[in-house]
């Protein structure tokens, strides 16, 4: 008798677990969406379904050298266009690259590099930077290029009368091997 209730009981419990299986599918189908559990979002940076991965945000192509830049070696800053230009003595453009302009810019036209300073030391914004390369006045402060040392490329406080124009470190470097005193620097509009 044994053998037969055991079986009994366990064909009782298997059934019993079903219809508490479908009861509890069935109340979370019928659930209003206020008690409902939350339903995973999608994110705007998680893949769609059927693609491996997000695509990358296409980065825009740095702009032409501008034809009004002058020849030889030079550098090339762009306001407008937040660019820099390194250009070599035959005119081919060694390196291009983003930077952050200063409160304070200089007027367009033609510029030397005046002075240096490697170390890394305070910026007039407050933040330690390095590989500076001065080569204008505007207000009354010295602008030139420099690298964070932490290598960030925030927008200064338009409130401060700052004269750096930030960059990468690893552009930072090119410059300060590119950029030596008397090398002319060529700003455009």
């Amino acid at each position: 008798m044994a053998r037969g209730s055991s079986g009994i009981v366990a064909g009782l419990t298997a059934a019993a677990l079903a219809a508490v299986g479908f009861l509890a599918y069935q109340a979370s189908a019928n659930a209003p969406d206020s008690v409902a559990a939350p339903k995973p979002k999608v994110s705007s940076s998680a893949p769609a379904a059927g693609h491996d991965k997000p695509k990358p945000k296409p980065k825009k192509p740095p702009a032409a050298l501008p034809a009004v830049s002058g020849s030889g070696k030079r550098v090339v800053y762009a306001l407008e266009d937040r660019q820099v230009w390194l250009v070599d003595a035959t005119g081919d453009v060694a390196r291009t690259f983003e930077v952050m302009p200063s409160t304070l810019s200089p007027q367009p036209g033609t510029y030397q590099v005046g002075t240096r300073s490697g170390p890394a030391s305070r910026g007039s914004d407050g933040v330690t930077i390095e590989h500076v390369v001065r080569f204008a006045m505007a207000d009354g402060v010295a602008v030139g290029f420099s690298a964070a040392v932490d290598g960030s490329m925030e927008s200064p406080d338009p409130s401060l009368k700052t004269g750096g124009v930030r960059m990468s470190r690893a552009d930072g470097d090119a410059m300060w091997q590119f950029a030596t005193v008397r090398t002319k620097v060529v700003v455009v509009p």
